[in-house]
């Protein structure tokens, strides 16, 4: 095989082949995880068949005895023990239909739980390129939906396994009742195998269809109401729904086609039972008349021509494996998704130096950023300024490795960040983003959130730096106060996020517009927070005032993917295209510092 051969990329079939053996196995670990439910839920099955297998044979000695014990005009004692024994069974049958929906319910709740943590870890572990990978409302569609279909792997397998006892019992009880009645039913047996097997592709492709509709809604449905308020000022509110509500006709007609499928394959075996029980009974009642079977064989052959032959009692479970086996490989297209690996490595005791060296990132086929250096010196106050589109957020996003470069390197005082251990790296970088999300159950919870505990002391004066102290004092119940019943306005929810990251960053603050929520007074408080409180940390602010760029030791401009200059605010100020990127320019900032010297600029 030649070197072309060995790099071409695998051809559709080839990874259909990979992905559907990933979903048989996450499938094996979805019944796996049930753990002893399935051991009960199988032995009750093999039990429960047993009894369906001997209620025929039973009922055929008791009618037997009785007749023979009403012909001879004796006491019918071997019918009546014969009786008993069937009651017996019938309590087997009851009892067996409990433990199966006492064991489906565990089995089910089990396995849906540990795929549901698993999947939502693993989603959390890839970071934020696996999340963008698909849209939200599709992502929550497999995380929640997904896993209960596919939850019911293991009792689904477990009843549609449990259906062969019965179908091989019943065709061997045929033959050892008669030999002719077993030869009558293996002779028609291969058009109910054939009808079933049609009916397995059929339903798996709907089943497909049907949950990626499902996710297609799921994601137009998170979508509006992520733009509710922009919908509502629109007036598009119908339009809206009307989009989200389009692929119904769609799932429609797959829920139809599953529909039709199990009611055809329900004719087609009521019709194939027919004729297989009318053959079978032929061929008995023919033996019944030369006297090689009773009465109540005769009676026994028909309950076992039923045990053998119907598909209804398999189509609903084999139905509810398939849609699992589908929604399975769903899950698997999120679990397939590559984590973000971290090494071992640790930090020096002090420091806050980040370093980018030939660092490349892509959208796709475009260049965002292209073969950046930089050098930020620990302890500096560095302003990231560029147009819309310039790449400010993909840059603060790669200097704690919540994105990674396609090429080059992004080091925290000289060790690169993907040989970091994670909590190192955690507890090293923090981020206060523009539109902070809290996370606890307490206004202090959503504070101490974070890699590593923090006590009340360090919580309090987090909100003190970031001037959320006053505002949490006036909740009902301070810092104990539930967030459910703490409502704040936009630059009060933007406070708690800055105290968050105040609180846990202990050598790099990376702020991604924080500053949009804000007033005027508060900002500067921040602002002097960040040039004299926080003076002894890294500090990074991707700015969009020039106020704000003003305070900073320098200015990293973002410029055509490149870093076109790093400079004190005041320097850069006598070029146009750099007012130009401020919408209100002060051609006289409040204050100023020392640029960031020869330790910080761009090579190339």
């Amino acid at each position: 095989m030649d070197a072309t051969a060995r790099d071409s990329p695998p051809d559709n079939d080839t990874l259909d082949r990979v992905t559907s053996r990933a979903a048989n196995r996450l499938m094996g670990r979805v019944v796996a995880d049930a753990k002893s439910w399935v051991v009960v839920l199988a032995v009750n099955a093999v039990v429960v068949a047993g009894a369906e297998l001997a209620f025929p044979a039973v009922l055929g000695r008791s009618i037997d005895g009785l007749l023979r014990s009403s012909a001879d005009g004796i006491a019918a004692t071997g019918g009546s023990s014969w009786l008993t024994v069937l009651a017996a069974l019938v309590v087997v049958l009851v009892a067996g239909d409990a433990v199966e929906d006492l064991s489906v319910g565990a089995a089910t709740a089990r396995s849906t739980s540990r795929l549901r943590h698993d999947a939502l870890r693993h989603v959390l572990a890839v970071g934020l390129g696996g999340t963008r990978r698909m849209p939200a409302g599709e992502l929550t569609a497999r995380l929640v939906g997904n896993t209960a279909e596919a939850g019911t792997a293991a009792p689904d397998l477990v009843r549609a396994v449990s259906t062969l006892i019965p179908a091989a019992g019943g065709t061997i009880a045929l033959a050892l009742i008669d030999p002719w009645l077993c030869v009558t039913f293996v002779a028609v047996a291969p058009l109910l195998v054939g009808v079933l097997w049609i009916f397995t592709r059929e339903a798996a492709d709907l089943s497909d269809s049907y949950l990626a509709t499902q996710g297609k809604i799921a994601g137009r449905l998170v979508q509006a109401l992520t733009g509710a308020r922009t919908i509502a000022a629109a007036g598009t509110a119908e339009r809206e729904v009307r989009r989200v509500l389009e692929p119904l006709d769609d799932l429609h007609r797959h829920g139809v086609g599953m529909w039709r499928a199990q009611s055809r394959i329900t004719v087609q075996d009521m019709l194939l039972f027919g004729m297989l029980e009318i053959a079978v009974l032929a061929v008995a009642g023919l033996q019944l008349s030369r006297g090689r079977i009773t009465p109540g064989e005769l009676l026994a052959a028909s309950q076992y021509v039923a045990l053998a032959a119907t598909l209804s009692a398999v189509v609903p479970s084999l139905s509810r494996l398939i849609r699992a086996r589908s929604a399975a490989a769903r899950i698997q297209d999120v679990l397939g998704q590559v984590p973000t690996a971290y090494g071992q490595g640790v930090l020096p005791p002090t420091g806050g130096r980040v370093e980018l060296r030939d660092v490349t990132v892509r959208a796709g086929a475009r260049v965002v950023l292209d073969g950046i250096n930089l050098v930020i010196p620990a302890g500096a106050f560095v302003a990231v300024v560029g147009r819309s589109g310039a790449g400010k957020s993909l840059l603060a996003l790669l200097f704690g490795r919540l994105a990674d470069p396609d090429e080059g390197e992004v080091l925290l005082d000289w060790v690169p960040l993907r040989q970091l251990d994670r909590q190192q790296l955690r507890r090293a970088v923090g981020y206060g983003f523009d539109r902070p999300v809290l996370v606890g159950a307490t206004l202090a919870e959503a504070i101490s959130f974070g890699a590593h505990g923090l006590g009340p002391s360090d919580v309090v004066a987090a909100a003190r730096a970031a001037r959320a102290d006053a505002f949490i004092r006036r909740m009902p119940g301070g810092y104990d106060t539930a967030l459910s019943d703490a409502p704040m306005s936009g630059g009060e929810l933007q406070r708690m996020g800055l105290a968050r990251t105040f609180a846990h960053a202990n050598r790099v603050l990376v702020l991604d517009d924080v500053a949009a929520s804000l007033d005027t007074v508060t900002d500067h408080e921040i602002s002097r927070v960040l040039t004299v409180g926080m003076a002894g940390r890294t500090r990074i602010l991707v700015a969009h005032r020039a106020s704000t760029a003003a305070r900073a030791d320098a200015v990293v401009w973002l410029d055509g993917a490149a870093v076109r200059a790093v400079a004190p605010h005041r320097d850069l100020w006598a070029d146009p295209d750099y007012r130009a990127l401020f919408e209100a320019a002060d051609p006289t900032p409040r204050e100023t510092a020392a640029p960031l010297g020869a330790s910080a600029g761009v090579a190339r």
